[in-house]
C-alpha cells in the first residue's frame, strides 16, 4: 500500500512508535488549538470496580447533525490516538462524512496506559485461576466488562452530547486494541456496523481469539457488519519475535475463514514496510481516507 502523503510526517518517528518509551507524553497540541473543524469536550468516567479511570475525548464537527444524527469512529488507546491525530485528517473529515470522533483513553498524560490496557483489551481464558498477561505479566482478561462499560454508559453519555446514528458506528483499534476489535466482533457483532482492527495480537495466549471466531455465525443473525484488517509488513508475528517471510499469512487466513463461514464483507489492506508501532497512525489514516473517499482507498487483497 502507498502511504499517503498526510502522514509521512507521523511515520518520520516509526522508530520511537515501534518501541514507545514507557514514560512517552501524550500530545495534546490538537486539543489545545481553536481553528479547528473539529471542537473537543472531554468526559470522564471510572471502571465499575474503581480500578480504571477513563477519559473520553470527544471530537464534534462544525456543522450539524444530519437528521439520522452523526456517524462515529470509536478509538481504543484514545491517548495515542488524539496524538496521532493530524489538523488535515480533521479537515478532510469535516469535508466527508463528519463524524463525531470518540476517542477512549485514561486519566493520564502518558501516550499509553499498559496495565489499563492489558486489562481491557484482553478476554478470559477459560480455566485459569488467575489470569495474566503473557508479555507483561500484569492483570488481563477485562475485556467483557470493558464493553459492558462501553455499552451501558459510554454510549449513553456521548449521545447526549451529540445525536448519533447507531446504524454507522466503527470501533477501531491497534495491537491489543486490535484484539479487542476482533474479540467486539466475534462476541457482540451488533454493537457496531464496522470494525477496524489494526496489527490485532492474534498469536495472545496461543490464539485464543481465533476460536472465538468460530461462533461468529451463529451470533450474526440478519447483521452484516463490515471488518477491515491491517498489518505492516515489517511487523513480527509475535513481540519481540524474528522477521517472517509472510507476515500476512495470519490475518489472510482469518480473513478467508471469515468469508468462507459468515459471509461477512472483510477486507485486508496490508502496508509495506511498516512496523507495529508505525501502524498506529498509519492504520488510523486509512480509517480517516474511508470515511473521507471510500473510493479512492486501496483495494483489498485476498
Amino acid at each position: 500500500m502507498k502511504i499517503p502523503t498526510l502522514v509521512l510526517a507521523l511515520l518520520l518517528t516509526g522508530t520511537a512508535l515501534a518501541q514507545p518509551h514507557p514514560e512517552q507524553k501524550m500530545d495534546t497540541t490538537l486539543l489545545q488549538r481553536q481553528d479547528l473543524a473539529y471542537r473537543f469536550s472531554l468526559l470522564d468516567l471510572d471502571s465499575r470496580d474503581g480500578q480504571r479511570h477513563y477519559r473520553l475525548w470527544i471530537g464534534k464537527p462544525q456543522r450539524p447533525a444530519p437528521a439520522s444524527g452523526y456517524p462515529v469512529l470509536w478509538m481504543l488507546d484514545g491517548n495515542a490516538a488524539i496524538s496521532a491525530l493530524a489538523p488535515q485528517q480533521l479537515q478532510a473529515l469535516a469535508n466527508g462524512q463528519a463524524p463525531l470522533l470518540v476517542a477512549i483513553g485514561y486519566q493520564t498524560d502518558q501516550r499509553i496506559e499498559r496495565s489499563a490496557r492489558t486489562y481491557d483489551y484482553t478476554p478470559v481464558v477459560p480455566g485459569l485461576a488467575e489470569q495474566r498477561d503473557p508479555l507483561t505479566g500484569q492483570a488481563s482478561g477485562g475485556v467483557d466488562a470493558f464493553l459492558d462499560l462501553l455499552e451501558q454508559r459510554m454510549r449513553p453519555m456521548v449521545a447526549a452530547v451529540a445525536p448519533i446514528d447507531a446504524q454507522r458506528q466503527m470501533l477501531w483499534g491497534h495491537s491489543y486494541g486490535g484484539l479487542a476489535v476482533l474479540h467486539t466482533l466475534f462476541t457482540r457483532p451488533w454493537l457496531f456496523s464496522d470494525y477496524a482492527a489494526a496489527s490485532p495480537s492474534l498469536w495472545w495466549n496461543d490464539g485464543a481469539i481465533l476460536k472465538e471466531a468460530h461462533f461468529l455465525r451463529g451470533r450474526l443473525s440478519d447483521r452484516h457488519p463490515r471488518l477491515l484488517l491491517m498489518r505492516g509488513s515489517a511487523e513480527p508475528l509475535k513481540p519481540n519475535g524474528p522477521p517472517q517471510a509472510d507476515t500476512l499469512n495470519p490475518v489472510r487466513e482469518l480473513t478467508r475463514d471469515l468469508e468462507r463461514t459468515t459471509g461477512m464483507e472483510v477486507c485486508l489492506v496490508p502496508f509495506e514496510g511498516l512496523t507495529h508501532g508505525a501502524m498506529l497512525p498509519a492504520s488510523l489514516q486509512r480509517v480517516v481516507d474511508e470515511m473521507v473517499s471510500p473510493q479512492r482507498t486501496p483495494a483489498c487483497i485476498r
